[in-house]
């Protein structure tokens, strides 16, 4: 069964379209080394919750919108080696004070997917 790696961050919708370039150049080394989908969404129906939500949990501000991804593995085993090479590979290294959001509020872990249809 696959693995996956889930992310959902905020980013000022000011800096959307530097976002979108730098995740479509992070999707193409990611698939360059392996993973099999590598998927950027940008919130559109993503409601403000009372007590839990995709804005709160990445405490999302008025000027932001929120960032659901998602990449697909063939294992874990599989991620974890694409995972080293993705963070050695030279094309991704950032300044992370010119990214185009917060990374410190970014989240992310790894999935084992239960089912598949």
């Amino acid at each position: 069964m696959s693995y996956v790696d889930g992310f959902v961050l905020a980013v000022p919708k000011a800096n959307l379209d530097a976002y979108k370039k730098m995740a479509g150049n992070a999707g193409a080394v990611w698939k360059e080394h392996g993973a099999l989908a590598y998927v950027e969404c940008v919130g559109d129906d993503v409601p403000y919750g009372e007590l839990t939500s995709f804005p709160r949990a990445v405490q999302a501000k008025d000027d932001e919108i929120v960032i659901f991804a998602w990449v697909v593995y063939e294992s874990r085993q599989s991620r974890d080696a694409v995972m080293a090479k993705v963070m050695a590979d030279e094309r991704l290294k950032a300044d992370w004070s010119t990214m185009p959001f917060d990374g410190k509020r970014m989240i992310f872990g790894g999935f084992q997917p239960f089912i598949e249809l």
